[in-house]
């Protein structure tokens, strides 16, 4: 028996979960660790709700909330959905525990007094406003690689990942304001010194999936960099050192260790020592979008500390919906709450494992879900269960029948039968869940066939036999589907269990231990139902009323009240000079009269638009009471009102007097 530690990616507490959440990690995580339970492996499977980090603490401060009430929410949300899915945990906890801060400071500490850790000073943007340093998702500007809007840390449309200070035309997402280079301190991590350590771990470990290899390996290949670990923020765990005071844990340093906390908290509950299963076999169930962090600076992180490195890294790629990609922000997503709510989980398991290989891309589609559903689910595995079932009770007392005088075609099918458990138990250790499931629905295929080639409704008045050797082989195989989809289908495994009157399900040897003859079974019921068409429009329907929602949402969202738009001062005013600023092909200074005793300087983008020649003496509208800022190093004292795309200036009537505010 071997002991094994399996680990779920933590969910960041700033939303419910998704599909691709459970396609990605918690379904193909929980179908290995039944299966392991089930061939008798010792298993502990773990996660938590990951709940610091900048998202929650910008969320919050949009709510007017704490952070620790929005990680709060989440993650009831998130447990609730777990659950709904039966992903089976053994422990399930938050990085907001007492615990896990006590750990991931312990942690910090040691590897900082090992060398590891250093301070390093740092250039980093600052709000004057709000009189703070802006962690990476608290500035938002223009992507400096394509020119689209863009966080502080990456760009969505060009996928390109950022440092805040790169940004063009930065602000502080709290104010607005534009941000200042100021001189600060973080702390680093020598991730460059493991560098050869982390290189042998990729190359020599044999359990790795190809696509975590090569995108390890490549990694590797442009080498690595030191790793600033800390950030300048209120909410996280507190780094521990006196002179480090405002400052916290990066998420990614601290996230990681919930899987540690998270096993501990379940030590103290079991009287189970969690290192057991970590020193025998670790697994990671992941995204492909964390494969870095958990290839590389995890790994280093436990090299540095002194730890065995996880055996086995299993990388989910992504899930589309009807062929676009799944979006939250737009609402284009499909929520487990919603969708358990009109369906079994089961048929989600069912579909998001056959539809293709964990480490492929897949599409989640409506249609496709209906038809393999009652392609497949009811018609195929349904219609052999329930005819089985039905038939043993009309025809043989609710009773298995006597096995006698067997055919090749039953010799054949017995075989089958009895090759199944190995054939799929196999795939799964291997991690090929889709191709477990895929053997699974052949050999239910098979025995529909089986089924129907031997006509057990005429050979019950011609020959009994016959039709009794059919329907002793269906019951075996309707066992052996109950044991074998248990890691896939638990509930729906459990139905057939209850029929075929089996109790325990928890023995994977016993899936192919024949049931004997006599042996009497329970009433039946369909097992799977086929889904209308009206069902699946209204489904597709929700989709598209989803994004229309959002979109009106946005469009609300930009509304303010008389009494916000009152506090903005706009002002006529005139420019009376215009520069060039040195470096830079946007920007313009100007000295604009607003009627005050001296000229305002505003730094405008208007340089692709205007020569500096064409704006003298234009009349301009002017917001008057910014915050005054610097932008490229100049100071500016308003703004230019001018249209996003084409730069053109709003301009007043030449009527308008100097100094006038717009009402």
């Amino acid at each position: 028996m071997s002991k094994i530690f399996i680990s779920c990616a933590l969910p960041y507490a700033n939303g419910p979960c998704h599909l691709g959440h459970i396609r990605s990690t918690y379904l193909p995580a929980d179908i290995y660790a039944r299966y392991n339970r089930m061939v008798g492996n010792d298993v502990l499977m773990v996660c938590a709700t990951d709940e610091h980090g900048t998202p929650i603490a910008v969320k919050a401060d949009k709510e007017n909330k704490k952070p620790i009430e929005i990680s709060k929410r989440y993650h009831d949300m998130i447990v609730r959905d777990v659950e709904s899915m039966n992903i089976s945990l053994d422990n399930f906890t938050r990085t907001t525990d007492k615990a896990h801060y006590d750990l991931a400071q312990n942690f910090f500490k040691k590897l900082y007094d090992d060398g590891y850790i250093y301070r390093e000073d740092i250039q980093q943007l600052y709000c004057p406003n709000c009189n703070k340093f802006l962690p990476d998702r608290y500035v938002e500007g223009l992507c400096p690689v394509c020119g689209s809007e863009a966080r502080g840390d990456h760009c969505e449309k060009c996928g390109k990942a950022l440092d805040p200070t790169e940004l063009d035309e930065p602000h502080c997402i709290t104010c607005g304001t534009t941000p200042i280079i100021k001189d600060t301190f973080q702390y680093a991590f020598k991730l460059s010194e493991l560098e050869d350590d982390l290189k042998e771990y990729i190359s020599s470990n044999e359990n790795l999936p190809a696509n975590v290899k090569n995108y390890a390996t490549n990694w590797l290949k442009e080498g690595l960099n030191d790793w600033i670990l800390t950030r300048d923020m209120d909410w996280g765990i507190p780094v521990p050192l006196d002179e480090a005071k405002g400052k916290v844990l990066y998420v990614w340093i601290e996230a990681f260790l919930g899987y540690i906390s998270s096993a501990s908290q379940w030590s103290k509950k079991s009287g189970k020592k969690w290192e057991e299963y970590w020193n025998d076999f670790v697994v990671h169930f992941i995204g492909k979008d964390i494969i870095y962090h958990h290839s590389i600076f995890w790994p280093g992180l436990l090299k540095a500390y002194g730890c065995k490195l996880p055996d086995m890294i299993y990388a989910g790629e992504f899930l589309s919906l009807e062929g676009e990609k799944m979006s939250t922000s737009k609402n284009w997503v499909i929520w487990i709450a919603d969708f358990v709510k009109d369906f079994d989980p089961d048929l989600l398991r069912y579909y998001l494992t056959i539809n293709a290989p964990l480490n492929k891309d897949s599409d989640f589609s409506w249609d496709d879900f209906q038809r393999r559903n009652n392609d497949e689910l009811a018609d195929v595995i349904g219609n052999f269960l329930h005819r089985t079932f039905t038939f043993t009770r009309k025809y043989f007392d609710k009773k298995i029948p006597e096995y006698a005088n067997p055919s090749a075609d039953d010799e054949e099918f017995k075989k089958a039968i009895e090759e199944l458990p190995a054939k799929a138990g196999e795939y799964i250790s291997n991690f090929e869940f889709r191709e477990a499931l895929l053997e699974i629905f052949k050999v239910a295929k098979k025995g529909n066939k089986y089924f129907n080639d031997a006509e057990p409704w005429k050979a019950v008045k011609e020959d009994m036999q016959k039709a009794a050797n059919c329907l002793y082989l269906s019951n075996q195989l309707a066992k052996t589907l109950a044991f074998t989809l248990k890691p896939f289908l638990p509930t729906k495994a459990d139905a057939i269990a209850k029929i075929l009157n089996i109790d325990d399900l928890s023995d994977w040897s016993q899936a192919n231990v024949f049931l004997p003859s006599g042996y009497e079974i329970n009433k039946a019921k369909p097992l799977f139902k086929k889904i209308e068409d009206e069902t699946i429009e209204a489904e597709k329907a929700k989709l598209q009323e989803n994004l229309k929602e959002n979109s009106e949402d946005e469009n609300m969202s930009d509304l303010i009240s008389i009494d916000q738009f009152d506090e903005v001062v706009i002002k006529i005013g005139q420019i009376k000079e215009a520069e060039k600023i040195e470096k830079s092909d946007k920007l313009l200074k100007l000295q604009v009269d607003i009627g005050e005793e001296k000229t305002r300087q505003i730094v405008a983008g208007l340089a692709k638009f205007y020569s500096p020649e064409e704006l003298v003496d234009r009349k301009v509208c002017v917001v008057a009471n910014l915050q005054p800022a610097k932008l490229f190093g100049t100071l500016s004292e308003g703004m230019i009102l001018a249209t996003g795309e084409s730069g053109a200036l709003l301009s007043p009537d030449e009527n308008a007097e100097i100094g006038e505010r717009i009402q």
